[in-house]
């Protein structure tokens, strides 16, 4: 019979949360030490590089193996370059110069970046196709709205990425691109047949599977003829059928974060966290906004407990949180053929330049 303290130091390899400030926190530390898989970064524990590479070299003093992973997208969605902005153009840029090599080089000095300040996971690209006009949430996160050029965009960012060394992390999975409400906020949903799934949001994903992406992330976003009344996080047929037994993906499944309203409004974040494990995902984000309210550790306590008690009542076999620390712990193990590489931020300038477009008529400037 597994002892509770075992059951705990399983669960708990499971979790990613993060913590404010710039510094960890002493609860922060106990609980790596103890054995949680690790933190997500965000803008606000970030002030400048010096003091990153030092948060980052202290948790890994901490627990040497730790997933400390962030969002770094390029484009809107930075953490790097919050107060300056991105150096480097998103995807709907690189999506319209349409240069797949380009889309690697950028990628890959992003995730130079990122190696070089001491993270290990990168959750990015964003491989929705946004078919959406009125998408609140994706927009110029996407490469675009066909399929096939979003999934080699989708490719060669991979691929940048993880030859920088960095595991790379595709999403959302089944695609956030059709949605026109926010799962921060609410359940979005994608109501189409399966083959129209197949034949547009899966493309990406599946071409992303057969280069080698090393994570894919689930997205809180409800496909009645797949899911039933469930987000995609919490649905066996999403994560275990579809992702795990049809396109054959045998990486890690990690969550969107679990304390989004389409995940976890309904339930409360313990239980939703169960549900997720459950129907297949290995690491959990419960990260972005459940810290803000007060230190973590408690909340930490709670889902580890649940999920201890999941198991003890039979609802979470053994044998699956086993799988799914194992799967983590790959992931840990995990060694790119890294690249003598260095961050090349003027391929963003290049990129951007390229990306420009007009559209009507102009008058022509006198020259000056």
């Amino acid at each position: 019979m597994t002892q509770r303290s075992e059951l705990r130091t399983l669960a708990l390899r499971t979790l990613i949360p993060g913590f404010t400030g710039t510094s960890a926190p002493p609860w922060a530390l106990d609980l790596l030490a103890e054995g949680l898989g690790g933190y997500c970064l965000f803008a606000y524990n970030i002030a400048e590089a010096r003091q990153l590479t030092e948060l980052n070299a202290s948790l890994r003093q901490a627990s040497p193996d730790a997933i400390i992973a962030i969002d770094e997208e390029g484009g809107d969605v930075t953490r790097l370059h919050t107060a300056t902005g991105s150096p480097y153009p998103g995807n709907a840029a690189l999506g319209a110069v349409d240069d797949p090599e380009l889309t690697a080089a950028i990628h890959q000095s992003i995730g130079s970046e990122l190696v070089q300040a001491g993270l290990n996971l990168n959750f990015a690209p964003a491989v929705d196709v946004n078919v959406e006009d009125d998408n609140p949430v994706i927009g110029t996160r996407s490469f675009g709205r066909d399929p096939q050029v979003v999934a080699r965009h989708a490719v060669a960012a991979v691929t940048g990425l993880q030859r920088a060394g960095i595991a790379a992390c595709a999403k959302h999975f089944p695609g956030h691109g059709a949605t026109a409400v926010d799962s921060h906020l609410a359940v979005p949903t994608v109501d189409v047949p399966l083959n129209v799934l197949r034949e547009r949001e899966l493309v990406p994903f599946a071409a992303v599977i057969a280069a080698g992406v090393q994570v894919i992330m689930s997205g809180h976003i409800r496909v009645p003829e797949l899911t039933g009344e469930d987000p995609s996080t919490l649905s066996a047929a999403a994560m275990t059928g579809l992702l795990r037994d049809d396109l054959g993906f045998d990486g890690v499944i990690v969550t969107d974060a679990m304390e989004m309203q389409g995940a976890s409004g309904a339930l409360g974040l313990p239980e939703a966290v169960v549900q997720a494990l459950i129907a297949g995902c290995d690491l959990v984000c419960t990260g972005g906004e459940t810290q803000k309210a007060g230190p973590m550790v408690g909340a930490i306590n709670a889902i580890a407990d649940a999920i201890c008690d999941a198991v003890t009542d039979g609802r979470l076999p053994l044998s699956r949180l086993e799988a799914a620390v194992a799967r983590g712990d790959a992931l840990r193990a995990w060694q790119a053929e890294r690249s003598d590489s260095t961050a090349n931020r003027s391929l963003g300038l290049t990129a951007a330049r390229r990306a420009m477009q007009l559209e009507g008529n102009f008058p022509t400037c006198p020259r000056r």
